[in-house]
């Protein structure tokens, strides 16, 4: 019941009491009265028991339906993940195919001839002075046409080679046109549609096989990047015959041309027509369901394309859908790969579906089953449920009917003897507890789900400038501003929602500015206690409203203090060695970056941070000669500056932080397989410091140092998961990747491998 003023007083007088005549009629007339007063309230007692009951057995067969729901997004999950694994293993077998080719050695040799053939120009003759000189020039130019016709010769002996090479290859894997089927035999040449092809490094054709469509400009794109050193996948499309197409692009290099930055001499360019070879991969063998269906699409646009066939016989790439259809599977799919609901599929019937990516492509598949079909033994299950357990209710309802009206006047009187002395306690009840939160240094407050005062203590009025009596029934919005009034009602909805107390940190002003705790802001700590309604209060929030603005400027200027300090003592360190100069700041955020990737918490986040700036504080300690060495260390000098970090422990042990940075610095000198100092491994090694030692390793191999250079990214990476199992955790090194290859970090931390100025020759 919400907290009201009203109603503070004990027992009120009779109505009567002012001027009865005192009569037997008047005074027989009061029981009765005060019977029906308390029937109706048993009466209505009974009603919402019975409410209660129906919308509790209601809610106990739709958490039995969301339950059942749950085991059909783990079934369709799982199918999901067996055929989008199918999907990428037909995938991979493509490439695999282009690849046997790319790799060839004689297709390397015949195409790198190919491609020098016509690289020397010929020299311009002499001079013919006189008659001798005149022959010979006649025998030479003899003996040229010879050597041209013979390179010629080999020329097409190379092509010849390679061409049916292609033949063979696009006959075994179906790089190749199906057979023509009702076409009349004559001499017309039939469009190409699919088939095997080799460009040079130009992008020029040099042979294919007979079915090869002309170079598109999709084809020349997927081929430019290809000869840039990057495979590349032409996505489907409708072929010149109408066929759902896909290409498969890889670079071709010269048989002495491996080593890093090599360019290709050519490339391979494989275009096949996609059919049941790939379709049937989305069957799932023993299915028995009835609405059961996979497919694939993706995002073009406004729209959403259909890419496989679908139940109701639309061929592949035949059928779009706007995104913006109402709860589209489809859409909402592409939109959140990976994710299950119940949607609205393509026939407009609804359904649950879940998804999953297709790695390095734009295509989501979808598993989806129909909730009729789903849910159809669950919803009658339910049913039969719901109706004895509404016929149980409805049985002891009338039972418990009977029984009151056997003995209903002697309960009755009781009860109002009862009501009358709660009513009493409630009303002193109601004065203790004002006088209680009256002496209170908090603000304790009241509030209906309209946001209007139903209660508030003397720091509330004082805080508000009126009397808590007029506060009574107004909003909240009107007596302490919208600006405030529109936060606190957002949390008060959360609680009254889920009926459930909580706590929350609400900051007014200038609070993104973290830095300057001196700013124009206020900062409250608010608890809500969610409070239950009756006939006569509806639900109500208690909040309890403490000014913790002081407290917040403190911990502010510490925490601005000892980031200061810290930047203060890194600056040593970096002077000392130009080479680490920005090494602590630049893991702090490598490791921050790593910890936000792999969704962890704030206060987590915060620890990487702030752990990583001063983790190296204890390289004061090392001789200035060890840190700008330009030759490779001694064990002993490896050890000295490998161990530095304890130093720091030492250093930082009796500082107070918010989270664990201590300990992550102490345990981030730790291997996975337990071979550190502090004997820890796997999981009992801190997150956080798992993380601060892949950050830690990555910056030092990227970075140039007096005795190295900087080390490529990709290279650093291949290094850092070689070593995962061993030294390293393999999440956080896979979250480092992720972000390097998809989140823009290669281009982010680019100037971490940069030379110092001041040590550049």
């Amino acid at each position: 019941m919400a907290l009201s003023t009203k109603g503070d007083t004990g027992n009120e007088p009779p109505a009567d009491s002012g001027g009865g005549d005192g009569s037997e009629d008047a005074k027989e007339k009061i029981p009765p009265r005060q019977v029906n007063k308390a029937a109706l309230a048993i009466v209505g007692a009974l009603i919402l028991t019975v409410v209660a009951a129906i919308f509790g057995t209601l809610g106990f067969v739709e958490s039995e339906r969301e339950r059942d729901i749950q085991a059909w997004q783990v079934r369709l999950g799982i199918v999901a993940d067996s055929r989008s694994a199918a999907i990428n293993d037909w995938v991979e077998q493509n490439f695999g195919y282009v690849r046997e080719l790319a790799q060839n050695a004689s297709l390397q040799v015949y195409m790198s001839e190919l491609a020098s053939g016509g690289a020397e120009e010929e020299e311009e003759p002499p001079g013919l002075d006189d008659e001798t000189d005149t022959e010979a020039a006649v025998e030479g130019e003899v003996q040229e046409e010879e050597d041209l016709e013979e390179e010629e010769g080999d020329e097409e002996a190379s092509a010849s080679f390679l061409r049916n090479l292609l033949i063979a290859t696009a006959e075994r894997t179906g790089f190749k046109a199906p057979p023509p089927v009702g076409e009349v035999a004559a001499n017309v040449e039939r469009a190409g549609v699919a088939g095997l092809g080799l460009v040079d490094k130009d992008g020029a054709a040099i042979v294919s096989t007979p079915d090869m469509p002309p170079l598109t400009s999709k084809v020349r794109t997927a081929v430019a990047q290809a000869l840039d050193g990057e495979p590349a996948i032409i996505d489907l499309f409708l072929g010149a015959a109408g066929d759902p197409t896909m290409g498969f692009v890889l670079p071709v290099f010269g048989i002495q041309d491996d080593g890093e930055g090599a360019k290709g001499i050519g490339a391979v360019v494989g275009l096949r027509i996609v059919g049941q070879g790939l379709y049937r991969r989305l069957k799932q063998p023993g299915d028995t369901a009835q609405t059961t269906e996979t497919y694939m699409v993706r995002a073009k646009g406004a729209t959403v394309e259909y890419l496989t066939p679908l139940a109701d016989d639309t061929p592949a790439l035949k059928r779009s859908m706007s995104a913006d259809t109402p709860n589209l599977a489809a859409a909402r799919s592409t939109e959140r790969p990976g994710g299950f609901g119940i949607y609205v599929d393509y026939a407009g019937t609804e359904v649950l579906a879940a998804s999953r990516p297709i790695a390095n492509l734009p295509w989501v598949l979808i598993r989806k089953i129909s909730r009729d079909e789903a849910l159809a033994a669950t919803d009658n299950r339910l049913t039969v449920i719901m109706g004895v357990f509404i016929a149980l209710i409805v049985i002891v309802t009338l039972a418990i009917l009977f029984v009151w009206k056997k003995g209903a006047s002697m309960r009755a009187t009781q009860a109002l003897h009862e009501a009358e002395i709660a009513l009493e306690r409630f009303g002193n009840m109601s004065k203790f507890m004002k006088v209680v939160t009256d002496n209170q240094p908090d603000q304790i407050v009241a509030v209906d789900e309209n946001t209007q005062y139903t209660f508030a203590n003397l720091p509330a009025e004082e805080e508000a400038g009126i009397p808590a009596a007029d506060m009574m029934g107004k909003t909240m919005a009107s007596v302490i501003g919208p600006i405030r009034a529109q936060k606190y009602s957002d949390l008060n909805k959360d609680v009254l929602r889920d009926f459930e107390k909580a706590s929350h940190t609400v900051v007014f002003g200038d609070e993104e500015d973290e830095e300057d705790p001196d700013g124009e802001f206020q900062v409250v700590r608010t608890y809500h206690v969610p409070l239950r309604g009756d006939r006569d209060y509806p639900p109500a929030v208690l909040m309890i409203i403490s000014d913790i603005t002081d407290l917040t400027r403190e911990k502010r200027r510490g925490e601005k203090m000892m980031r200061q300090l810290t930047d203060t003592l890194v600056s040593v360190v970096d002077r000392r060695d130009p080479f680490s100069a920005n090494h602590s700041s630049r893991v702090a955020e490598v490791a921050r970056a790593v910890a936000h990737e792999m969704g962890m918490d704030e206060v987590d986040e915060k620890t990487v941070d702030i752990a990583g700036n001063p983790m190296n504080l204890g390289k004061i300690f090392i001789p200035e000669e060890i840190l700008t060495k330009t030759e490779d260390l001694t064990p002993e000098e490896r050890a000295m500056v490998g161990s530095a970090y304890l130093t720091t422990v030492d250093l930082l042990e009796n500082v107070d932080f918010e989270g664990p940075v201590v300990e992550t610095i102490r345990q981030f000198g730790e291997t996975w397989d337990g071979r550190g100092p502090l004997g820890l491994k796997g999981e009992e090694i801190i997150q956080t410091a798992r993380i601060l030692a892949v950050a830690n390793a990555f910056v030092g191999m990227a970075s140039p140092r007096a005795y190295r250079g900087a080390m490529p990214f990709q290279k650093a990476a291949d290094i850092l998961m070689g070593d995962t199992g061993s030294r390293y955790d393999r999440k956080p090194v896979s979250a480092l990747i992720n972000f390097l290859e998809n989140r823009g970090g290669t281009r982010r931390w680019a100037h971490f491998r940069e030379t110092p100025p001041e040590r550049e020759a």
